[in-house]
């Protein structure tokens, strides 16, 4: 039977579907249609008026309205385990990319569990690759998360601890907003990560936190808080999306090694089969990020991340760069 794709551009249209995965869910959609410089839209495939597959894009404006980018969290949600997820992909694929590239600077999927999937719909599409790094903590076998790590981190985080630290899961309003203003302040140093509206984090933690898809930890020395972390979560696996902490003032309670440490502890307590860190970095330079979340006992992969720009001679150009 043909598959019928529906685009839905406001929240309040968008039907509640089954699935568990937070990037393609209703709730993220509401986090980022409640987010200054956000503008998402969720693609739902149906074959015989059955819900089939659902994919959800944000085009944002951060950090210049010049430059929208349309970012995608994985291939979608597959809804129906009969479907040829290959040959829907190659359909929402197209679709998606006549509904945005005309208003983005350029298209990006990242994020996807399998490298190879969807290649020839990519490359059919105009799209190239660029390859990438991910680091994926394993949280399911008989090794602790805490005998995985190097015996400097465990010292650390001892040491954090006794010299006044204090590490917690919050849902708390202020300490959400007292979080997102750090690491605004700690993100704006580092001029190639991307950093959202504040308003998110405070939507992300209202929305998503109810409904078990996301969780921020806080690091809080002497009632101010250093560091923190947020993670979303999907099925068994848990992501770490953003994390940071003011370690250059706060040198001797490790605020950073604590909030990325307390994201693992708690999805590892929790059941979570791994932990993917959200952003390694390229495979073929250095990542001061990278080699610090390696510390934490996880291993690096190698992913593909897939562009298509809105200007022909620029795409054209990184196509042949990129074949």
């Amino acid at each position: 039977m043909p598959l019928k794709l529906t685009t839905y551009y406001k929240g309040n249209e968008v039907p509640d579907l089954p699935g568990n995965n937070v990037f393609h869910s209703k709730e993220l959609f509401l986090v980022y249609e409640a987010t200054s410089g956000y503008s998402p839209i969720m693609i739902v495939g149906y074959i015989d008026e059955q819900p089939v597959v659902k994919l959800l894009a944000a085009t944002r404006t951060n950090p210049s309205p010049f430059f929208r980018r349309c970012e995608i969290y994985g291939p979608g949600e597959y809804l129906d385990e009969t479907v040829n997820r290959e040959e829907i992909f190659g359909e929402l694929l197209e679709h998606l990319t006549n509904e945005v590239l005309s208003s983005s600077f350029f298209v990006e999927f990242r994020n996807l569990d399998t490298p190879l999937f969807g290649y020839k719909h990519f490359r059919d599409n105009q799209y190239f690759a660029i390859n990438w790094l991910k680091v994926r903590n394993s949280l399911h076998s008989q090794t602790t998360p805490e005998e995985r790590i190097s015996v400097s981190r465990r010292r650390q985080i001892k040491k954090g601890l006794k010299n006044g630290a204090e590490v917690y899961a919050t849902t708390d309003k202020e300490d959400i907003l007292a979080f997102s203003k750090m690491l605004k302040k700690n993100y704006s140093s580092k001029l190639r990560k991307h950093f959202p509206s504040i308003d998110f984090f405070k939507n992300f933690n209202e929305i998503t936190a109810p409904k078990g898809m996301g969780k921020t930890f806080v690091v809080k020395y002497k009632d101010k808080i250093i560091g923190g972390s947020v993670c979303a979560y999907t099925g068994d696996n848990a992501y770490l999306w953003f994390s940071g902490g003011l370690r250059k003032s706060y040198v001797l309670q490790y605020p950073g090694i604590l909030a990325v440490w307390k994201a693992i502890e708690d999805a590892y307590s929790n059941g979570y089969r791994h932990l993917e860190f959200m952003d390694a970095g390229l495979p073929f330079r250095k990542h001061g990020y990278r080699d610090f979340i390696l510390r934490f006992g996880g291993k690096q992969s190698s992913t593909r991340r897939w562009y298509r720009f809105n200007w022909k001679w620029l795409n054209n150009l990184l196509i042949k760069i990129y074949s």
